[in-house]
């Protein structure tokens, strides 16, 4: 990223900060009520004094193993039944219909659920960040592999390759960019329904700290707990596109705004045997018909 997009970024969120600060200090009540709000100069302090103590970093250390816990769950589990949907039309009638029904439903309302099923809370919360953040992988793998060219799948078969080899050297790399698109929807999903069950019935973490500060009426402390929140889902979703970045380094990437998209550099010819990871399929080819 060039030094003027970060100069860009970096000024919209100072003048953000700035117009926070002028509509609070001034007190302004126009239908919005800001006279209400905490200032920034009050939640930097709140967040200084924070900073330097042990049970702000406790809530920060329990959230995260919550989160990377369930999404991991989520990516693992919801990438094999995706696949598996899409691949195995046994697969499609057997576990289409259950997905299809329990997908609308949101994570945070499987609360109850939680509480009877599973002896603790803890456990609890990382089913629901489990649950939040394995449909949107589940459906992204699931189309993703569905529109895979099946050229790449029949050379494959005529040079002797089996299932397996189809696999590992065609379905799952092909596949990559659809299921980063699936684990970034994911990342994002699981930190909203993390906090809101630890709003709910955790004792520990940022939710649960944030929630404590709203029924004491310490606002500044409420935002510090907004801001963690805020911070942390975009390190974690930054670190899923680096990852997914670097795992689909083979595809084609554009040298500059309106240039064409340049392929990277081979040192030596793919073929069935050889191939590393293929281009998945232009948007114009059919999703393929899962095969029992």
């Amino acid at each position: 990223m060039s030094a003027g997009r970060r100069l860009v970024r970096a000024g919209s969120i100072a003048a953000a900060l700035l117009l926070w600060q002028l509509l609070t200090s001034l007190d302004v009540n126009v239908w919005l009520r800001f006279e209400q709000f905490p200032t920034v100069g009050e939640v930097a302090a709140a967040l200084a004094d924070r900073l330097g103590t042990g049970p702000y970093w406790q809530d920060l250390g329990h959230s995260l193993r919550r989160i990377v816990t369930g999404f991991l769950l989520a990516a693992v589990l919801g990438i094999a039944a995706g696949t598996a949907v899409a691949r195995s039309r046994w697969a499609a009638d057997l576990l289409g219909p259950l997905v299809e029904v329990a997908r609308p439903i949101p994570a945070i309302a499987l609360v109850p659920v939680a509480i009877l099923l599973l002896p603790t809370n803890e456990q609890g919360i990382v089913f629901i960040t489990f649950a939040a953040a394995f449909f949107p992988v589940l459906v992204s793998t699931r189309h993703a592999v569905r529109a895979l060219a099946p050229v790449w799948e029949e050379a494959v078969l005529t040079l002797g390759g089996g299932r397996l080899r189809v696999l590992f050297s065609v379905v799952l790399p092909g596949a990559l960019p659809g299921v980063f698109g699936g684990l970034s929807v994911g990342i994002g999903v699981a930190w909203i329904c993390v906090i809101s069950a630890e709003m709910i019935s955790g004792e520990y973490g940022v939710g649960y700290r944030t929630w404590q500060d709203y029924t004491v009426v310490d606002y500044p402390g409420v935002f510090v707990g907004m801001a963690t929140i805020g911070v942390l889902g975009w390190l974690t979703s930054t670190a899923v596109e680096m990852l997914g970045r670097r795992a689909t380094a083979w595809l084609p990437r554009p040298t500059a705004r309106g240039a064409a998209a340049v392929p990277r550099p081979r040192t030596r010819r793919a073929t069935a045997h050889t191939a590393g990871p293929l281009s998945p399929a232009p948007a114009s080819v059919p999703e393929k018909e899962p095969v029992p």
